[in-house]
């Protein structure tokens, strides 16, 4: 059978397109070809070695043996001497295209990124390009001679850099002996078979026309056969592999396996075309030529009696549509090794574990939720933590003073955007999935430098069901246990429950530039940007590219599988810095860009040399690990000049090496230098047909990431003209009259006054909700409060029926409203008859520093001590084992020994005072076992201690602090106070330990 014709048309709007490297073409070698070739290796062959020959023979060597004295440079010159100098230019213009030949045959063969310019040889270079592309003609493709898109590492040798490549076949042993059924399936190649007979006995005679048949054909160099590119040839429209995929879904193929997915297809597989298919290379079954052999007839009969497609299931996408929407079917992929597939699905039963990766419970809207977050629970996790953390450094900043004016702040409750995108992290944040994806990565790496293995080049991780999958560049052996060897050598995979089994290791992360792209059913793609072998493009309307950008530049900011790293924006997201202002740097333009990266790549490179690695990963794990090398990504959103983007491909050739990744946006999606181009529709599909790729992108939109950002900049304690506020959200009465209806006891062991017990299972999440909205008067969304309970997810009829048994549990007011309400924004609320010990705490130390207790030193007094009196320990000392799991997002916990520790300074003071020093010290000691790590509170117990002029005790609280310090010392500060009110405090704590 004829071989088949790959060629991708440029009038094409719809799909992305590889420029540099090329669309793949496979195309027979005509009898010009060959002549071309012969007569560039006869070129090449008289240039390089005949000419350097003649010049030896003819005339020698040219310049003088020796150093040439005054007599003879004051001769006269010959044409000897001409023919000298003439044949020293001839050398030099030898050696020149030499140069260029070697410098076109490595860009060539390598694939990575564009040729190197050799100085003044623009059109000798040109000449050189010209002759080495026609002579390697013969023996690969064009697209041979670029970076293979679907060949994931399988060619990679040496400091050879392949593309950034996609993951092959599922996991699962399907490919166990690949290669050996690649041979086999290449000797089926002829077997295009007749079928007319026989699918006219499976009922197929109600379609137009004779039924046509493709079969998969084996790779080519670097080239694999693809159903996008199929439909390229024999339906015009790439976009059209959707009908090829409905027609032969499921059925049996003569391997026995079948088509599940659209991006795995297999050679020698055979494909059933829609009826306006058109092309030499089908085969038209009744077969009219006779060409086909008894053999290839009776494979097209079995296979044209498997599935309903035989009977007319298919006939529905055949009739020449252009865009089925079925069964979600995926990119065309490439068919035999190296192609992009999502790894395997689990089954029903695990999907517990995928869904919180969707980010969203069963049901058809988010209560206005915004979905982008939602769908993001990588995304979400890292935002959430990072916003958690500014919370609590301004918290703490606010304690110990490094704020002046703001001791007792309560964070800002946010309002509008800022609210709904908050309520979004909290509901779509997967905090589980990354500690575990942590983990795992960093066990990995210690697990290599335990057996002196290097990291094994990893150019994307697929999270699939709660298992983990790691796509390598190349294959690296065995995976140390208790990962596996995945579909084929240069897959990995982690399952789900030995990653629980891991605890953490001290040591630095592998693969910090892994960034979300987006899922494919229920696999989530990370593309680790830092082992791309070039430029990664990405077209489409510019409002989509900016959401997918300042996804990618939130994610890699905050993410919590990275030690450290810088990125650099260029083209937007100035706005962004807040985020992780010591991640995040933004560069105004790209000629800035330019000259940063260009010098950082020198630096990169000079610094791997000196240390003796062949790339960052080498210097990750083992002796070296203490230097990081930690990643550069650049993200670059508006589109490069010619000139511009040529200089970024000359650093991005070998960026992978050093640890740099490049995103670059493209109007057109034609930038050179590319070594991958996706596209993002207006739809929010993320295609790269040429990977078999089609995802549904994460995106953060500008009114999200606006939104983010306020956040972020509300939680900064530097913030706005007046700081935040210190009134907490909710006062109460705290006179006799203000006593409560429903009385919660937070702070210590949980209990509730004023309400029976529920009965049942259903008890413990009735009191877990009820604690979730005790802690947020200001309203809890329904969505966040599902989420909080249920974490792994829980569908809306399970929801209302709690949230009924809430209200039935929770009662009414004498005035027949009811105490669980929701506001206007369907937010849930409590009735302020529903106080709990918190609330009256907060409001006792409210009304004792800035109320009645101000102008009354008797009403501080009292206030302060009735505040200290409801301190029991720690917030919900006795929740159950694996619930309450929310209160790791809440800043109440690092909230409440503040709060305490305040307090019991302040009642401290208010003693000392009037020099009751043990007073002070009971008061002290009391906050201390709320809050044991307050520094503060050491401080002013060693000073109320000094103040009774006891000597031995004054010891035994030093050395009972020093205990409790550890191997990290004492913090200087005490240190300073204890050398003051106990010079001999270090020689007393040696004599003790």
């Amino acid at each position: 059978m004829a071989r088949r014709s790959t060629s991708s048309p440029t009038g094409s709007p719809t799909g992305p397109r590889n420029r540099t490297p090329q669309p793949v073409r496979v195309r027979r070698r005509t009898f010009g070809d060959v002549v071309k070739a012969f007569l560039a290796f006869v070129a090449l062959l008289v240039l390089v070695v005949g000419v350097p020959g003649a010049l030896a023979v003819l005339v020698g060597w040219p310049l003088p043996h020796g150093a040439p004295s005054l007599d003879w440079l004051q001769q006269e010159i010959t044409v000897t001497t001409f023919l000298h100098i003439l044949t020293v230019v001839v050398w030099l213009a030898w050696a020149q295209f030499t140069a260029c030949v070697l410098v076109e045959v490595k860009a060539a063969l390598s694939g990575v990124g564009v040729p190197g310019r050799v100085p003044g040889a623009g059109p000798t270079q040109l000449l050189a390009r010209q002759l080495v592309a026609a002579l390697l003609l013969v023996g690969a493709t064009a697209a041979s001679l670029t970076p293979g898109l679907s060949q994931l590492g399988h060619s990679l040798e040496g400091n050879q850099k392949g593309t950034v490549a996609a993951a092959q076949q599922l996991p699962g042993g399907l490919f166990a002996q690949q290669q050996e059924q690649a041979a086999s399936t290449a000797a089926a190649v002829a077997e295009q078979a007749s079928h007319a007979a026989a699918h006219a006995d499976t009922g197929g005679a109600a379609r137009q026309g004779d039924t046509k048949y493709y079969r998969i054909q084996p790779p080519e160099g670097r080239h694999h056969d693809s159903l996008w590119e199929i439909a390229q040839r024999h339906l015009g429209d790439g976009r059209r592999y959707k009908e090829i995929y409905e027609l032969n879904k499921d059925r049996v193929q003569p391997d026995g396996s079948r088509l599940s997915e659209a991006s795995l297809i297999r050679p020698g597989w055979i494909m059933e075309m829609p009826a306006d298919a058109h092309g030499g290379e089908l085969v038209e079954m009744p077969d009219p030529s006779g060409k086909v052999s008894e053999q290839e007839q009776r494979q097209i009969h079995d296979y044209a009696r498997t599935g309903d497609h035989a009977q007319g299931g298919g006939a529905q996408a055949q009739g020449g549509g252009h865009a089925q929407e079925g069964a979600h079917a995926q990119g065309g992929g490439h068919g035999g090794a190296g192609r992009a597939s999502v790894p395997a699905q689990r089954s029903a039963s695990d999907a517990g574990h995928a869904q919180h990766a969707t980010g969203s419970e069963s049901g058809d809207h988010s209560f206005g939720l915004p979905e982008a977050l939602l769908g993001a629970p990588l995304l979400a996790a890292g935002l959430l933590g990072a916003l958690g953390r500014r919370r609590r450094q301004a918290l703490w900043q606010s304690a110990f003073g490094a704020v002046g004016g703001r001791r007792g702040m309560e964070p800002p409750t946010p309002t509008g955007d800022a609210l709904d995108v908050q309520d979004a992290l909290l509901v779509g944040a997967d905090p589980e999935g990354v500690r575990l994806l942590d983990r795992s990565l960093r066990a990995l790496a210690a697990a290599l430098a335990a057996e002196s293995r290097p990291l094994p080049v990893v150019y994307a991780a697929w999270l699939t069901g709660g298992d983990l999958h790691l796509q390598l560049a190349q294959p690296s052996g065995k995976p140390p246990a208790p990962w596996q060897t995945g579909q084929d050598e240069t897959f990995w995979m982690l399952a789900r429950a030995d990653a629980e089994r891991y605890e953490d290791v001290d040591t630095a992360a592998p693969y910090p530039g892994l960034v979300s792209l987006g899922t494919m059913d229920d696999s989530r793609l990370l593309l680790n940007l830092e082992a791309v072998p070039g430029i990664v493009s990405l077209s489409g309307r510019e409002a989509d590219r900016a959401a997918v950008f300042a996804s990618v530049a939130a994610e890699l900011a905050t993410n919590g599988w990275s030690d450290r790293m810088t990125i650099t924006l260029v083209g937007f997201g100035q706005d962004l810095t807040p985020l992780a202002p010591n991640r995040l740097r933004h560069l105004d333009g790209v000629e800035a860009l330019l000259e940063t990266m260009e010098a950082e790549t020198r630096q990169r490179r000079g610094a791997l040399g000196a240390a003796g690695h062949d790339s960052v990963l080498t210097g990750r794990t083992g002796p070296a690990q203490h230097t990081r090398w930690a990643p550069h990504l650049v993200l670059l959103a508006a589109q490069p000049s010619a000139e511009e983007a040529r200089r970024l491909a000359e650093l991005a050739s070998d960026a992978s090496r050093l640890g740099i990744g490049y995103l670059v946006g493209a109007e057109s999606g034609e930038l050179p230098g590319a070594a991958w181009e996706m596209e993002i529709t207006s739809e929010g599909r993320l295609l790269a047909p040429l990977l078999g790729l089609e995802l549904d992108a994460q995106r953060l939109p500008l009114t999200q990431q606006q939104a983010v950002v306020e956040l972020f900049v509300e939680a900064d304690p530097e913030s706005g003209p007046d700081g935040p506020t210190t009134t907490p959200p909710f006062l109460v009465d705290i006179s006799e009259q203000g006593r409560p209806a429903v009385y919660a006891r937070l702070v210590g062991p949980y209990e509730i006054i004023g309400l029976d017990s529920p009965d049942g299972e259903r008890s413990a999440l009735l009191h877990e909700a009820l604690a979730l909205l005790l802690l947020h008067r200001e309203g809890v969304h329904p969505r966040v409060l599902s989420s909080a309970l249920w974490p792994r997810g829980v569908t809306d009829d399970v929801r209302e029926a709690l949230l009924e048994r809430l209200r039935a549990w929770l009662g009414n007011d004498p005035d027949g409203g009811a105490r669980l309400r929701t506001d206007g924004a369907g937010r849930l609320t409590l009735a302020k008859s529903i106080v709990s010990d918190l609330d009256v705490l907060r409001s006792l130390y409210h009304e004792a520093t800035q109320g009645k207790g101000v102008d009354s030193r008797v009403v501080r007094g009292r206030l302060l001590t009735d505040a200290l009196v409801l301190v029991r320990g720690p917030l919900l000392a006795d929740r159950p084992e694996g619930r309450y799991r929310w209160l790791t997002h809440e800043i109440v916990d690092a909230q409440l020994p503040l709060l305490v520790a305040d307090i019991g300074l302040a009642l401290s003071a208010f003693h000392l005072e009037k020099e009751r020093a043990e007073k002070a010290i009971e008061a002290l000691n009391a906050a201390l076992r709320t809050a044991p790590a307050d520094e503060r509170l050491w401080h002013e117990l060693l000073r109320a201690t000094h103040a009774t002029a006891d000597t031995d005790r004054l010891r035994a609280v030093a050395a009972d602090l020093a205990g409790r310090s550890g191997a990290r010392g004492l913090p200087p500060r005490t240190e300073a106070l204890l050398d003051e009110l106990l010079p001999t405090w270090r020689d007393d704590v040696a004599a003790v330990g």
